[in-house]
């Protein structure tokens, strides 16, 4: 079985603030399983134009960044009308394989909601292929954010 215990090795969290709407719940007015997982992608991509990369400059280099592996591990339901923080941090970067730990918890940390981890590859856009290498642009990013 996965261990869904989070390891990132940086101090370097980014913070993404959400807050429960109607539409992100489900008829028992709780978040849905799925919203989450849309909070954890907007928080990463937040993380790197924070950082001076922007989606569109990965679709200029001709490069995706497919999820290839999902893990998400639910600690405390989420009701309408709350307020949290979806916490971000690169683990690990191998090649062109990059490791992405979150946490979901209350703004003072005393809740937490949900921990998880993502993993995703750099994608040629126009051969459909994994990129052996990195554009060195995106590369030297992803360094100085997983260091």
């Amino acid at each position: 079985m996965a261990s869904h215990e989070l390891t990132a090795t940086t101090a370097k969290w980014f913070d993404y603030p959400v807050r429960v709407h109607p539409h992100h719940t489900d008829y028992a007015g709780i978040v849905w399983h799925g919203t989450y997982i849309g909070w954890m992608e907007e928080a990463r991509v937040e993380y790197l134009r924070s950082m001076g990369m922007d989606y569109s400059d990965f679709v200029r280099l001709g490069c995706d960044l497919p999820v290839v592996e999902l893990s998400l591990r639910y600690h405390r339901a989420m009701p309408m009308g709350t307020g949290a923080v979806v916490k971000t941090a690169i683990a690990e970067m191998k090649g062109f394989r990059m490791k992405w730990d979150y946490k979901i918890q209350s703004h003072d940390g005393k809740e937490l909601y949900l921990t998880g981890r993502v993993i995703l590859v750099a994608v040629d856009r126009e051969q459909g292929k994994i990129m052996r290498k990195l554009p060195p642009v995106l590369k030297d990013l992803l360094d100085q954010l997983s260091s």
